[in-house]
């Protein structure tokens, strides 16, 4: 869903920007600005200086290391440049670096490029160790998210392109639980098993074809009966808002990021208005995952990396990866025994990990990748259920342009649920 996102973010960030006055939406913009200046008038100290602080703001983002690389070429200090390349191959990404980027075309001459080419093509080679749970029946949807009710062994998936949520039985029966109410993509999906509803959420994101332009930038959080569909709740979501993206409290409360706003709300205590939650940190942030504690929560941001939010205070402090793992384009994440689970669709190559957290929850310590790479994969988010790791994979995004069409000489194919033992 976000893959768009990616390319809109990569390499274009300068001079950093006070966060607690300016919100990092806005930073965002005013440092690609600058960066894009530099390099125009061949500025290349000022160039590198920005490149420095984009790694700095996106926290050691993979993606920032080669922004610096190709600084580094400019102003001649091609070991410096060397070291950043060598960093991301260790963080498991790989790109066609000649293709990426001019600066990079001259390096593969180089005797110490050998080795960097080598541990990308490393970097790419296929990792499943998972089965396929089932197969979905539609290949026009556009599966989005995934959730399951345990009372009934009652799959839900939302789909973006057919505007509806699916529900997949034990039997492998599929069904339609609900249709969008206003004719726009269901995104996130929640189930409540316990108070018997489910929770979801619509957008008509900007730009994609599935809903009406006149209503792009409008999103809303729905709330239906869990055993007939009959939607009970609708609540609207901030103007210009994707929220895209859910978690569920322990107390049944649902908490919603906005993809493209950058915030992160939840229910006031009237239940009848969406209230953010934190003050401005993050651009893009993406699925919530519980914390231990009832205070925070993890919440990815698709360029940053991973955030710890103070509900209380709106705080946030970013998960250091110690220059080992890549953090960012972070789709899906779930807290599941001191492992962070991440559905990564917007890392190169794709792929769905475990990330060990330290006890203090400060800093990725070890990851483990579960898939990546497979020719099927194309992932979007999971469940956690008893053990076991359930993900959507072949979810059709990867043959779709940023607004909805399909590409050219590409087909949809069977959306999948792929399983896994955690």
């Amino acid at each position: 869903m976000w893959r768009s996102v990616v390319a809109a973010f990569l390499g274009v960030l300068a001079a950093a920007v006070p966060s607690q006055t300016v919100p990092a939406v806005r930073q965002f913009d005013v440092l690609q600005t600058q960066l894009r200046q530099a390099r125009a008038r061949k500025d290349w100290p000022a160039s590198l200086l920005a490149a420095q602080k984009l790694q700095a703001f996106l926290n050691d983002d993979p993606d920032a290391l080669l922004e610096v690389a190709r600084a580094e070429i400019r102003v001649g200090n091609t070991a410096a440049a060397f070291d950043e390349l060598r960093e991301y191959v260790a963080m498991g990404q790989a790109t066609d670096l000649p293709r990426a980027a001019t600066e990079f075309e001259g390096l593969a001459r180089d005797e110490r490029f050998r080795s960097i080419a080598a541990g990308m093509k490393a970097n790419e080679i296929p990792i499943s160790g998972t089965t396929t749970a089932f197969t979905l029946h539609d290949t026009a949807l556009l599966a989005e998210d995934i959730d399951y009710d345990a009372r009934t062994k009652r799959f839900y998936i939302t789909s973006v392109r057919e505007k509806e949520i699916v529900s997949h039985d034990a039997a492998g029966g599929e069904s339609t639980f609900a249709r969008s109410p206003d004719g726009w993509p269901m995104v996130a999906v929640k189930v409540d098993s316990v108070r018997g509803v489910l929770w979801a959420t619509e957008a008509a994101m900007q730009g994609l074809r599935f809903a009406p332009k006149a209503a792009w930038g409008k999103s809303a959080l729905l709330c239906y009966r869990l055993k007939d569909g009959i939607l009970l709740r609708r609540i609207d979501g901030p103007p210009s808002s994707d929220l895209g993206d859910m978690l569920l409290t322990k107390r049944g409360e649902p908490i919603v990021s906005d993809g493209d706003g950058g915030g992160v709300y939840r229910i006031s205590s009237a239940g009848s208005a969406l209230v953010r939650i934190d003050a401005g940190d993050f651009i893009s942030p993406q699925t919530p995952a519980a914390y231990p504690d009832a205070r925070h929560i993890f919440v990815p941001d698709y360029v940053r990396g991973i955030g710890v939010l103070d509900i209380e205070t709106k705080k946030v402090r970013w998960l250091s990866g110690g220059g080992r793992f890549a953090l960012e384009g972070i789709d899906g994440m779930y807290f599941e025994r001191e492992r962070l689970i991440a559905v990564q669709n917007g890392t190169s190559p794709e792929r769905v990990v475990a990330f060990t957290l330290n006890p203090s929850r400060t800093r990725i310590v070890a990851e483990r990748i579960i898939a990546r790479s497979a020719a099927t994969l194309d992932p979007t988010h999971a469940v956690a259920i008893g053990g076991f790791l359930y993900y959507i994979s072949n979810s059709g995004w990867s043959v779709v342009d940023a607004h909805g069409n399909l590409n050219a000489g590409a087909a949809l194919t069977l959306p999948r649920v792929m399983r896994y033992r955690l």
